[in-house]
């Protein structure tokens, strides 16, 4: 297929979209503010549904759109209405951002010409591809999720005209923080142009996370003020400071939403080809948000991949985060691991070694399908998540689902037999409560949301210890701050990939909001002058445990078998007393201690002591001769001969006792 989007030549500038039912389309083109269309000029077809045109004299930064005329019968998928200005597909850049009207959805011949409402696309000539580099994430390292924009709009030491930018993630601020948390890549929530869902303007809310784009490349212009330089800058400022980039890409859907949503590129240029139907004609909803991206459609295909090259090529960044992502593996409407696109792109020469990360479910018919996606695709563990929540509200016989977490989900990824497991292990996201807001609030509080409390999951699996949100108790405080440290200590002590979202490590709250889509205000801009240091330490001080001690970070199946040479046991599962967990204490509803003895391919141990009583308890750790045990993190010290705290994870590791140093040196 010939390249599509606007392409700079000698002489000017050429224009080509693809369609296969538009009878006629169009090129508008604008004066330099948009406001103002100086030139409507037809396409050509030139096969294979590719309609173009070269137009001399044009230079970078001509701003455009596109018109479609055909039949309009939306109950057959035909939506076209030359009044209605299209953005291109392949936009690299829009001049303003999206704001929604209802005269973008109304039907043809009931409303004016909508280029007055419409960001124009700008033909902007890209910089050259960068040299190809191996990604700097690795399966096993630390994700740091995060909103660009509510990161860093407080943030006192970022200068005000850049807080809320991608540019902001540059500053030395922010790097320092994030070498400091030990950050192996940050995960950018949607930087792609959005549109807000058309209930939310009446509210006076607007969509604060991005994930309902209108076309896949250009970048919001709100996120992104200095263009996509502004992302190929800062994609080199974190590589520089050893931190790679993972891109969270909406592919499922688009804004334009169900057949009462706006027109704005896709939808009235080939909405048939564009997106799945039903049998009757109506569109397909697996994404709970009235329309679903046809990936199974080879036109489609080749955008998702296009746009992928785009990132990688010209802006650097190690991988992807796929949202729904099966609806990429929907063939005819049927999930197969094995679906063009995701095998495509798995072993594209410029994506191959790329992380390709996939929220593994939709709201379609056999949507859930964790654990079923091909390596290399690692998966979100919702699974994880739950269990662990479980474990620490204290759920009866949640001892046996905690072990197989920390060690990495075989259960799941196991089941093919590979060797290795793909889960991205997280309690918290960017979806659902806070990790403060789960030890306050057992309830989720949505009221801000403008739906009276509807929205949301209701099925949290949170606590609170004392009255929800209130943390004037000091007693109540410090339940809920060494509830926090032991949720984070799981999670750093898990084994394989594991995600933190941006501020749970220093306490950050919305409220016991769960569904703060909506909310760019201060109830998701993280509060910086006000956060919790002491937990923000501790976290710090677990990651940098997690990076000396290998074994947490490996992504290898743990055996109960010597790894090495040592003889020592890849993992040993014992109780407090220091004895092997049998199978009654793996069935007993009422235990809540455990002991994960981990080997070291060095020939030492790392023992995990996780106490979910709320009772201290004495730990006993099997002795060797020559070695000693000692606190993992020295600014944490624990002393075995006391009890251990209830409801904590503590951790310790051997080392060769003093005098075998002494002995072994001389």
């Amino acid at each position: 297929m010939n390249q599509l989007g606007a392409t700079a030549t000698d002489d000017g500038v050429r224009f080509a979209v693809w369609s296969s039912s538009a009878r006629r389309l169009w090129v508008s083109i604008f004066d330099d503010s948009g406001a103002r269309e100086v030139e409507r000029l037809e396409l050509k077809p030139e096969g294979e549904g590719v309609h173009a045109l070269s137009v001399s004299g044009l230079v970078p930064g001509t701003r455009y759109g596109f018109r479609a005329d055909g039949d309009y019968a939306p109950e057959r998928g035909l939506w076209f209405d030359p009044n209605k200005l299209l953005i291109d597909p392949y936009a690299v850049e829009i001049d303003r951002p999206y704001q929604y009207h209802w005269r973008l959805a109304v039907k043809r011949n009931e409303g004016a010409d909508t280029a007055s409402l419409m960001p124009k696309t700008v033909a902007r000539a890209l910089p050259r591809p960068l040299p190809a580099k191996p990604p700097l994430f690795k399966p096993g390292g630390l994700i740091y999720e995060l909103n660009v924009r509510s990161f860093t709009k407080l943030h006192p030491d970022v200068p005000e005209a850049q807080r809320g930018t991608i540019a902001a993630l540059a500053h030395p601020a922010v790097i320092e923080h994030l070498k400091r948390l030990g950050v192996s890549a940050v995960e950018l929530m949607p930087l792609t142009a959005s549109i807000d869902e058309r209930h939310l303007p009446p509210l006076g809310l607007s969509n604060a996370w991005g994930y309902n784009p209108v076309t896949f490349m250009a970048l919001d212009p709100r996120l992104a003020p200095g263009g996509f330089k502004e992302l190929r800058d800062t994609v080199a400022a974190l590589r520089e400071a050893g931190i790679g980039t993972i891109l969270d890409l909406v592919f499922n859907h688009t804004g334009e939403s169900d057949r009462l949503g706006p027109t704005l590129s896709l939808r009235g240029l080939d909405a048939q080809a564009y997106y799945s139907h039903l049998p009757d004609g109506r569109l397909a909803n697996d994404t709970g948000t009235g329309n679903t991206v046809a990936c199974d459609h080879p036109v489609v295909r080749q955008m998702v991949l296009d746009t992928l090259r785009h990132f990688v090529r010209h802006a650097g960044v190690d991988g992807f985060r796929f949202d729904l992502a099966p609806v990429l593996g929907r063939v005819d409407g049927v999930f197969d691991p094995d679906a063009p696109l995701l095998e495509t792109v798995a072993g594209d020469p410029v994506l191959a070694d790329r992380v390709l990360i996939a929220e593994p479910w939709d709201i379609g018919p056999n949507g859930y399908q964790l654990g079923n996606f091909r390596p290399p695709y690692l998966e979100w563990n919702d699974r994880y998540r739950d269990d662990v929540r479980r474990f620490w509200r204290g759920d009866a016989g949640a001892i046996g689902a905690l072990a197989t977490r920390l060690a990495g989900s075989s259960d799941v990824f196991g089941r093919t037999g590979q060797p290795a497991s793909r889960s991205v292990n997280f309690i918290a996201a960017h979806d659902g409560m806070t990790l403060a807001d789960l030890v306050a609030y057992e309830r989720k509080h949505n009221t801000a949301n403008g739906e009276q409390n509807r929205d949301g999951h209701n099925d949290n699996l949170s606590w609170n210890n004392g009255v929800e949100g209130e943390t004037d108790d000091a007693e109540v405080a410090k339940a809920r701050f060494g509830d926090q440290r032991a949720l984070l200590a799981t999670l750093f002590a898990s084994r394989g990939t594991i995600m933190l979202t941006a501020g749970d490590e220093f306490g950050r709250t919305q409220n016991g909001n769960n569904n703060a889509y909506a909310q760019d205000n201060a109830i998701t801009w993280l509060d910086w002058a006000g956060r919790d240091q002491a937990l923000e330490r501790y976290a710090s001080s677990l990651s940098a445990m997690r990076r000396a001690f290998p074994a947490l970070s490996d992504t290898h199946f743990l055996t109960g078998m010597p790894s090495d040479a040592s003889a020592i046991p890849d993992v040993e599962w014992l109780t407090e007393t220091g004895a092997p967990l049998g199978e009654g204490d793996w069935n007993d509803p009422g235990r809540h201690r455990l002991v994960m003895m981990l080997g070291d391919s060095g020939g030492g141990r790392l023992a995990v002591m996780v106490n979910g009583d709320r009772r201290q308890c004495v730990f006993t750790l099997p002795a060797r001769e020559g070695f000693e045990w000692q606190p993992a993190i020295e600014a944490m010290a624990v002393d075995l001969a006391r009890p251990l705290p209830g409801r904590s994870v503590n951790f310790m590791i051997e080392r060769r006792a003093a005098k075998a140093r002494s002995r072994k040196g001389s």
